[in-house]
């Protein structure tokens, strides 16, 4: 059987180096493929080269044909294809939607534009396919805004735009990657179920294997811009023929902390927390009740929606309306004025889930990490630069970076960036908020023990909001999880994965697809 495309001999290079291939690859109808490999293995600079997407700057070459027909790569037939035949679900949907335009004008756009239907037509067309992607109330969802949606339904709403000219092609780049468990589940449920139905040809773009090792038939595994297995997937998975990969699938598996009782005293409690947003229909937060004692890990874990990040943003007095008493060591965090509130956050540390956007691109890394000393009024510039240096080696990055900007460094280093600068003030607490939610497999086991190795060394008490289960084995000795803006279980980390109380728990448990070295 021939193949809906083929493509061969691709390869992407500036003028002064190649950056990916001689690559192969071909897509039947009905079929999935993966493409896996840990960042900057050349995976979206593949999606970009089949969409005839690249930047000006990079060159793509190779020969590209669909039905058998050759299209020249980057040229005007080619063009055409995109949109049409070949369609892309992004990342970020939330990036790629437009922020002032309700998502069913954004619809109605493609399908007047590409698909010539009219006004009426169009919005018929609108309602099946927000239907078949499962956004509840579709008539009112195509009125709303995208910010009004969550990751998931964001996610939904890009699989529709994807859908509308209906492609025989569609490339979905890291589709999941900032999605819970069972969210990102229910994504590539859809797509597999729009994949049979359709005929489709699923091009799935990911850094994680275990997830798309769940989906596709066959695996193609890039290592800086070069292909180094491929196969089917179960064979791969069973018998991995190069190191790499068999690192890729030990990499998902995370040591967990050893069981521990801490005696220490408590460092942070919350007592009777509640929060609700504005015009809400829901609590974000309802009665909660938390502590963490020096030198203990404890991490916050929940689907979306659950209510974790907005209990870390609680326990930091960042938001506006909660209720109940936040103290640090004893000291009511409501009783301070800003002049008290801001010396004590000195003992506190954050570090966000996105690096690239919680570090400003207009200043050096040296100034970045000193920014909490110079705030705090905390030594001379000489003095603040020394300790920068200091903190960069103790994140394991050099010195020498100190002059470099945040675009010039790997998603992994800018998260080591981020955590030394959360180190500078030498805090006492260190709130990570999904930080390794974005990394793939590599990075994030390295991050991983990365905190988990400050956090000994340290002493450092660690709150770890996270919806990824194994991370926080990795780096917590007791665990929380939240559901509806309610703890409904907590206890030792170990215990809690190892035998569930709550149904809520289970489920977030059973979401994770396991690797073939788990199982065995």
């Amino acid at each position: 059987m021939s193949a809906l495309l083929c493509l061969q001999a691709l390869t992407v290079a500036t003028r002064a180096r190649g950056l990916l291939g001689p690559l192969d690859l071909q897509l039947q109808a009905g079929e999935c493929l993966g493409v896996v490999g840990e960042s900057g293995s050349g995976k979206s600079l593949t999606a970009l080269a089949l969409l005839g997407l690249l930047p000006p700057e990079l060159r793509g070459e190779g020969r590209l044909s669909v039905d058998g027909e050759s299209i020249a790569l980057g040229g005007a037939a080619h063009a055409r294809l995109r949109g049409r035949s070949l369609a892309w679900v992004p990342q970020d949907p939330l990036a790629a939607l437009h922020p002032l335009r309700r998502v069913g004008a954004q619809l109605d756009e493609t399908l007047r534009a590409v698909c010539g239907l009219s006004a009426a037509a169009a919005r018929e067309r609108a309602l099946a396919l927000f239907e078949r992607v499962q956004l509840p109330d579709p008539a009112n969802a195509l009125r709303r805004y995208p910010h009004q949606f969550s990751g998931g339904q964001r996610q939904r709403i890009a699989i529709a735009l994807a859908l509308a000219t209906q492609p025989r092609v569609l490339i979905a780049d890291e589709p999941t990657s900032a999605l819970d468990a069972r969210i990102a589940r229910d994504i590539l449920d859809l797509l597999d179920r729009l994949r049979r139905e359709d005929r489709l040809a699923l091009l799935l773009i990911s850094h994680d294997l275990p997830l798309v090792g769940a989906y596709a038939q066959q695996l193609l595994v890039l290592q800086r811009g070069a292909v180094v297995e491929r196969g089917d997937t179960a064979a791969v998975f069973a018998a991995p023929s190069q190191a790499y990969t068999r690192e890729l699938l030990a990499a998902d598996r995370i040591e967990a902390l050893p069981e521990r009782v801490s005696e220490a005293p408590v460092l942070l409690r919350g007592e009777g927390l509640r929060m609700r947003y504005p015009r809400a229909a829901h609590s974000a937060l309802d009665g909660v009740d938390i502590e963490l004692r020096r030198g203990e890990g404890l991490a916050l874990v929940g689907e979306s929606g659950s209510g974790k990040s907005t209990l870390g943003r609680v326990l930091l007095r960042l938001l506006r309306g909660a209720q109940g008493r936040v103290s640090i060591d004893g000291t009511d965090l409501g009783d301070l004025d800003a002049r008290a509130l801001r010396r004590l956050r000195a003992r506190t540390g954050v570090v966000f889930q996105d690096p690239y956007a919680s570090l400003d691109p207009r200043l050096r890394i040296a100034e970045i990490v000193a920014e909490p000393l110079r705030i705090h009024g905390r030594g001379d510039a000489v003095a603040r630069r020394r300790q920068a240096a200091e903190l960069l080696r103790s994140v394991g990055l050099d010195e020498s970076m100190l002059d470099r900007y945040p675009h010039q460094f790997s998603g992994g280093q800018r998260q080591r960036i981020a955590i030394a600068r959360a180190l500078a003030t030498e805090p006492d607490l260190l709130v990570c908020d999904e930080a390794v939610s974005a990394l793939d497999a590599h990075h994030r086991a390295a991050i991983l023990a990365l905190l988990a190795r400050l956090k000994r060394e340290r002493g450092l008490a660690l709150l770890f909001v996270t919806h990824d289960l194994a991370a926080a084995a990795a780096v917590a000795e007791r665990i929380a999880v939240l559901e509806a803006g309610r703890i409904v279980e907590t206890g030792p980390t170990a215990q809690v994965l190892r035998a569930p109380q709550h149904a809520h728990t289970r489920a977030l448990l059973a979401a994770r697809p396991k690797t073939g070295l788990e199982q065995a």
